[in-house]
């Protein structure tokens, strides 16, 4: 069993990542997530002199691998992301582009389940107009369905517990590749 240790951006990484759903998915992979999963309260926090106490901490569960999971917000890309935080500590730093809300919108099944809709999908999860949560509220409205609230914890609690809402499901998604690519790169940490 290979040991991943990992570092998120906040609240919502962290529930996706700590769900009973993704911790046997990863075990079903031959990959089990260190704990504790640690909360870097906010993208700005993932500067390299703030990732060293994180990764002493990890490092205390014996991680084969320590993974960065952050939200590209309004950076210019992906690259300037990874720069800013760094390589020297981490063996994968991961982005979902927007945020990672875009993941729940590519997880056709968790959407229809959520807005109790068998046809409802998204189209281009990672290129909403605003952000994802936002996109999320404006569907919940154009189906005339609950919105997913004011809260993104929350919000997601429920994704994971209660609508389903899984990285394999996102990651079949044709138009999220930075869900596919982490669901890809995470699989292969098991051979690395």
């Amino acid at each position: 069993m290979v040991k991943v240790g990992f570092i998120v951006e906040g609240d919502t990484e962290k529930i996706v990542v700590e769900s009973p759903a993704f911790q046997s998915w990863a075990k079903s992979q031959g990959i089990e997530i260190c704990s504790p999963v640690i909360d870097a309260k906010g993208g700005g926090n993932l500067l390299p002199q703030n990732i060293i106490p994180m990764v002493i901490q990890l490092k205390r569960s014996s991680p084969d691998h320590i993974v960065i999971l952050t939200d590209l917000e309004n950076a210019s890309s992906v690259a300037v992301v990874t720069e800013r935080i760094g390589t020297e500590h981490t063996n994968l730093i991961f982005v979902a582009v927007k945020a990672i809300e875009a993941w729940f919108l590519a997880d056709s099944k968790a959407l229809q389940s959520w807005l109790k809709l068998p046809d409802v999908q998204e189209d281009l999860p990672e290129d909403t107009v605003g952000m994802p949560w936002d996109r999320l509220k404006e569907l919940a409205k154009e189906k005339e369905r609950r919105g997913p609230g004011s809260n993104k914890p929350g919000f997601a609690k429920k994704m994971c517990k209660h609508y389903g809402f899984t990285i394999a499901s996102a990651a079949e998604h044709p138009a999220c590749p930075s869900v596919k690519l982490f669901h890809d790169e995470f699989i292969k940490l098991v051979g690395s």
